[in-house]
């Protein structure tokens, strides 16, 4: 009697998938843990020797797939994306606008308040900086609704990456970026100065990264332009470790006023 040859099981009904599912699905529902507290856990650069130091970290993002700014200038014709140089619309159609110009970077001066409006965050901004292991500092746990901005950074509308980072909650309740992780892209973040200025960043893309492997270079690297990284915990929490993950808010300077 000739055996039966085993079929093989399509991958999506392996085990191995199912285990990787579930960890996925449970990293995501537990997003509403229960406390966050202490530093973020994340080492940062020192503040370079000026906007004119830094360097790209990665390519520009792109406004196709949600990880950059809107793209306005899709279509043929010339090098912004309307008609050719020196020709009038055709077939009806009106010319594609030209893209906006980036605004130019602002001198230094620090950050006072911090509001996303999408999300109803309007709060004040107090400096931080790095503790003895050069870990990210966070407001104190007593002041829940403060915002930290990292010193050691670039200033709101300065060239490069700046830092703000706030609690998730604390013993007492939540905190100023409870709600950081629904925020979407294209949507305003609003950082007023010391001098009355405003800067005002657009959002690229929100990542959730486990502790254990956060991207540095993704997250802090140097840019040519002004951008922004906004950071709260984020992930599994336990009494002994703390929350496992954080979730970070990419985002670059869109207009000042």
């Amino acid at each position: 009697m000739v055996s039966r040859r085993r079929r093989r099981r399509p991958w999506y009904r392996t085990r191995a998938y199912r285990l990787a599912r579930t960890a996925v699905l449970t990293v995501v529902l537990a997003t509403a843990g229960v406390r966050c507290g202490g530093a973020h856990g994340r080492t940062v650069p020192d503040r370079a020797a000026g906007p004119a130091a830094v360097a790209p970290a990665s390519p520009a993002p792109s406004g196709a797939d949600g990880n950059g700014t809107d793209d306005d200038s899709r279509g043929g014709g010339g090098p912004d994306g309307g008609s050719p140089a020196g020709s009038g619309p055709r077939g009806g159609r009106s010319a594609s606008p030209r893209p906006t110009a980036p605004p130019a970077p602002l001198p230094r001066s620090r950050a006072t308040t911090l509001r996303i409006p999408s999300l109803g965050i309007d709060a004040p901004v107090i400096g931080v900086g790095l503790d003895a292991d050069r870990q990210l500092g966070t407001p104190p746990a007593d002041k829940p609704r403060l915002v930290g901005w990292y010193e050691g950074g670039p200033a709101p509308g300065e060239s490069g990456t700046a830092v703000a980072v706030g609690h998730r909650d604390t013993r007492t309740g939540a905190a100023v970026f409870a709600a950081l992780g629904q925020v979407e892209p294209g949507r305003p973040i609003e950082v007023r100065r010391a001098d009355g200025r405003t800067a005002v960043y657009t959002v690229d893309k929100v990542r959730v990264f486990d502790r254990d492997r956060f991207p540095d270079e993704e997250v802090y690297g140097t840019a040519r332009r002004p951008e922004l990284r906004v950071i709260t915990c984020g992930g599994l929490y336990t009494h002994r470790t703390g929350y496992s993950s954080n979730v970070v808010v990419f985002a670059h300077l869109t207009s000042t006023k």
